[in-house]
């Protein structure tokens, strides 16, 4: 039988025929943005890490198929949140999500937004709507399968430093900030987030990337008896041994690694020095080898020249009918 989840993951050139008609650097910029207020949205109603990864994922998703022209982010991302708090039993009534919306539309305090107010109502009106295109979009598929339970296997089976575990799920946070759900399985994304966590944490003179998700570790190549596998010289490759890799798996964990430093390399170092570690990082040889991100900064200022003022409710979501259109799924 068919695995029914590989209709999620596309080609990795589905990016330049994605139904939004943005240039491609714009349109992961506004999607990082829409993850940034899913994940501020999902925190402020106390959700937990599951609920908030399964919103972010069927918010990826649902852009595959329609525009973020048609589709406000910010709807789409309360639609995503409302919808998982009832798929992952936490739930949150549709007055308090859409309050703690215009909350942080706003960016004020969640109790000087009235419950019985025209924004809060329109914004109900709109997370309503866009669950109906949503639940078509996502074909009804609830279940969801996130690189954090992956993570949670690798601390639970190796003795892992608590900063590198952190490092690791801050990391796989992050990746929801790219559309990288949509393309690889959760298992390759949470093999890369906990090397490249190991990397950060044992600093510039340690194991390249490169070296660490290497098809064999040097003493693989050493004659043994046939009874025996020789153990890895370390532990910078316990997460490539842990989940048994293929050569096929280790090249995708390569192209992942790339992706993230190269959403990383986008962001502002001086606005976010704490990343100053990970920019550094040489990323390991790849197939992919496009740079998908243009430098957020440059992209806030054309963003901000383009509207001055946050859109009415009712004047957004939805502008088109149902009907999205897919790019080509991954081979």
């Amino acid at each position: 039988m068919a695995d029914l989840s590989s209709q999620w993951y596309f080609s990795l050139s589905a990016l330049a025929s994605t139904p939004s008609e943005s240039p491609r650097s714009r349109e992961l910029y506004d999607r990082a943005r829409g993850i940034e207020f899913l994940f501020r949205l999902g925190s402020s109603l106390a959700l937990p890490t599951s609920a908030m990864c399964t919103a972010a994922t069927w918010f990826h998703r649902f852009y595959m198929r329609y525009s973020m022209n048609d589709f406000h982010r910010q709807d789409v991302a309360a639609t995503c949140i409302f919808l998982a708090t009832k798929t992952e039993e936490c739930g949150r009534k549709l007055r308090d999500v859409a309050r703690v919306c215009q909350a942080k539309i706003h960016n004020t305090d969640v109790n000087n937004i009235p419950p019985d107010g025209k924004e809060v109502e329109q914004c109900q009106a709109a997370i309503l709507l866009t669950e109906e295109v949503l639940l078509e979009a996502i074909c009804f598929d609830f279940v969801v399968e996130n690189p954090h339970s992956h993570l949670v296997d690798i601390f639970d089976a190796a003795s892992t430093d608590d900063l590198v575990q952190e490092y690791a799920w801050s990391i796989s946070h992050d990746s929801y900030r790219t559309p990288l759900c949509v393309f690889f399985p959760p298992k390759i994304i949470a093999a890369a987030c906990y090397v490249l966590a190991q990397r950060i944490h044992d600093g510039p003179n340690s194991p390249s990337l490169d070296a660490r998700i290497s098809a064999a570790a040097p003493s693989m190549s050493l004659p043994t008896p046939p009874t025996h596998k020789p153990p890895s010289p370390d532990a910078t490759r316990f997460a490539i041994e842990h989940f048994q890799l293929t050569e096929n798996e280790l090249s995708s964990v390569a192209v992942v690694l790339t992706i993230l430093l190269d959403f990383y390399n986008a962001q502002a170092v001086d606005t976010y020095p704490y990343i100053s570690s990970i920019v550094s990082v040489t990323p390991p040889t790849s197939s992919f080898s496009d740079r998908l991100y243009a430098p957020f900064s440059m992209m806030a200022q054309i963003s901000s020249s383009e509207m001055t003022t946050q859109e009415p409710v009712e004047s957004r979501t939805p502008n088109s009918s149902h009907g999205g259109r897919t790019p080509a799924m991954g081979t």
